[in-house]
């Protein structure tokens, strides 16, 4: 099966890629189609929303089969009104860069303490006219903490990954072994490879 991914970020292109290895499954990323991409609002309210905006937008602009995802990130320690939710990377309507979300977030933590935080995630598939989408539990991260004190590594496409800290050893992600680091994601991983493997099954 080839799908198109709907994004143009490298980074989620290639952990979607690793993710869905061992699945029949051919993943291409907008930015390796030779042909102008049409920009999407993004302006649901959950990641579900968006998802679907981005999904249905890809389809009727390129009529193949094309799926899209969006997260929204939460903490349990800050008030309501600077819950990020789906707008992660926008802070009082300015799209922030990576070095802008570093330092945004870092300063959060700063102010509120370490951020109990969690993504929830959201996946929408538009294939010959028909719509498959999720929003489940099994595709939300573990909890984790974001803290004030940025790692000296850097993801670009993820500059949060450089704040963030797994509970339980106090470390950062970006210091534990590879293969543990692996097994953090499953929860979130396996999630998404039930939703694909039942689309396989099914068509």
């Amino acid at each position: 099966m080839k799908l198109l991914y709907g994004t143009k970020n490298p980074a989620k292109l290639s952990g979607m890629r690793k993710w869905l290895e061992g699945l029949e499954i051919e993943i291409t990323g907008l930015d390796e189609l030779d042909c102008e991409i049409p920009s999407v609002p993004e302006d649901g309210h959950t990641p579900l929303e968006n998802a679907r905006q981005k999904a249905l937008a890809y389809y009727e602009a390129f009529h193949v089969p094309v799926f899209s995802c969006d997260s929204g990130l939460y903490f349990d320690n800050v008030p309501d009104e600077i819950q990020p939710g789906v707008h992660v990377r926008t802070v009082n309507g300015k799209y922030l860069s990576d070095k802008e979300m570093t330092d945004y977030y870092s300063a959060l933590a700063g102010r509120y303490g370490n951020l109990v935080a969690r993504y929830k995630n959201a996946v929408c598939l538009v294939m010959n006219g028909h719509i498959y989408e999720a929003m489940e539990p099994s595709m939300e991260s573990e909890r984790f903490l974001i803290t004030d004190k940025p790692h000296t590594q850097l993801n670009k496409g993820f500059p949060l990954d450089s704040l963030s800290i797994h509970i339980e050893s106090g470390k950062y992600y970006y210091d534990l072994p590879e293969n543990e680091r692996d097994k953090y994601q499953n929860h979130e991983k396996n999630g998404f490879l039930e939703f694909f493997r039942n689309i396989l099954e099914n068509n």
